[in-house]
């Protein structure tokens, strides 16, 4: 009988992991399906929108545009040899084209439109489609405001060039507002999924920042760094960048925002009395998590977080009300930015915001709303002048420098949570954290 239990018990549990995570094979259907409708739905919209009639992506195996490789099937990890795609929109039939200049056609939607018998040059046969269709404008992914616009090769754009008729040469044009739509719009199923995401990502955080992992006195940040990356594996996931783990505790001095990234000791104790944050993400269905939340080392006979730090928690909160309270659209991220930076500092906050669009990319294309390093504002190339465009989303990321006269020195409450902004204004896409983690976690039977 107790065998039996047992077996239930695993039984259930697996069923609840297959829900959350799905196998391979059923993230490849859902990928794919996600893909049939950005290119049968949104991309004609995002044509319209941007005045481009024909957009020609190009890039060769391993060495990927990395617009194009967000077009690629499920079962294409890489481009193969050169891959062309070219897709045109005639807006009075209402149709669009999506081809590949190609041997294969790649997914369901792109069909390839290229017998190397009948025309050995690949270059050739695309001229002969762009020429047969005779568009207004022809875009290619070359930008300097935006890096993943920029994503077509010198060679290449020296072969297209080369081959194009000069009489159309007049229309080639940056692609950049068509490629970061692309990259930053995300549709309603996608939302679903997203919330998913998150929700995955906030538990991986609070197991990490329990008991179950953190023995105080005992356990390292090093050690939960990498309890969590390989957490991440264990569930067949996947990660965009390396977690971290840093302590803050009375008898440490408030160091630079570089430390959270570069230069921590590694292996610190975690301690009774610390202050405890990460910065975590991870990689699921195509679209990237990015989260920071913090954690309280309970003193022992402590049942709860000492109020200086919870109301610390609070001063960051209140920065992240400022800054989502000015994403309105058409914004641009640098107005954003000093709006919401003086309505902060004008409460008595002491803030710095750094949020940046996220998505089909952890650091993803879009308006940019301040760098740690450039409370000023940021330069042109880093999106300066893009507006903010609904039905996309950010890494809500900032900090609180908060004095502590109880540990005399100052804390940065650093926060960082995914958001959606959509045509009825901004939300958290599965909350944020308004309460510390405590370690360990507080039993019904403890009181004292």
């Amino acid at each position: 009988m107790k065998q039996l239990t047992l077996f239930f018990a695993f039984f259930t549990i697996f069923l609840t992991n297959a829900q959350q995570i799905l196998p391979e094979v059923e993230r490849a259907r859902v990928v794919d399906e996600i893909l049939e409708e950005r290119f049968n739905v949104l991309l004609p919209k995002l044509m319209d929108d941007t005045g481009i009639d024909m957009w020609v992506l190009i890039s060769r195996e391993y060495n990927e545009d990395p617009v194009l490789r967000t077009m690629l099937p499920a079962t294409w990890l890489n481009a193969r040899r050169r891959t062309i795609l070219l897709f045109y929109r005639n807006k009075e039939k209402n149709t669009i084209d999506k081809l590949a200049v190609a041997r294969y056609n790649i997914g369901k939607s792109i069909v390839s439109a290229w017998d190397k018998e009948k025309e050995p040059d690949q270059w050739k046969r695309l001229m002969q489609l762009i020429e047969e269709r005779n568009p207004k404008k022809i875009a290619l992914n070359f930008s300097k405001d935006h890096n993943i616009a920029d994503g077509l090769d010198k060679t290449d754009y020296d072969e297209f060039m080369a081959n194009l008729p000069k009489k159309q040469h007049s229309k080639v044009q940056t692609a950049e507002q068509l490629a970061v739509r692309w990259i930053e719009t995300r549709t309603e199923r996608e939302m679903i999924i997203f919330d998913q995401l998150v929700d995955i990502t906030h538990d991986i955080i609070a197991e990490a920042f329990s008991e179950k992992v953190i023995t105080p006195g005992i356990t390292t940040t090093t050690e939960v760094e990498w309890w969590m990356r390989q957490k991440v594996t264990d569930l067949g996931l996947e990660t965009w960048f390396h977690p971290t783990v840093d302590i803050q505790r009375t008898s440490e001095e408030l160091v630079s925002h570089l430390y959270s990234f570069s230069g921590r000791p590694d292996d610190l104790v975690i301690m009774p009395g610390d202050l405890l944050h990460c910065d975590f993400g991870i990689t699921y269905l195509r679209l990237n998590t990015d989260c920071q939340e913090l954690a309280y080392v309970l003193k022992p006979e402590e049942t709860e977080a000492p109020s200086f730090l919870v109301n610390a928690l609070y001063d960051g909160n209140r920065v992240q009300d400022f800054l989502t309270t000015n994403m309105i659209q058409g914004r641009t991220g640098n107005e954003i930015l000093a709006k919401s930076l003086q309505e902060a500092k004008n409460a008595g906050l002491q803030p710095a915001i750094y949020t940046h669009p996220l998505g089909m990319y952890g650091h993803s294309a879009g308006s940019t709303i301040g760098m740690w390093d450039s409370q000023d504002g940021v330069m042109k190339d880093d999106g300066e002048n893009y507006p903010l465009n609904p039905n996309t989303c950010y890494a809500i990321e900032l900090n609180a420098t908060v004095n502590i006269p109880e540990w005399n020195r100052d804390i940065r409450i650093m926060l960082e949570e995914p958001g959606f902004f959509g045509e009825d204004g901004f939300r958290y896409i599965n909350g944020r954290q308004t309460e510390l983690l405590l370690i360990p976690r507080v039993k019904p039977q403890q009181g004292y």
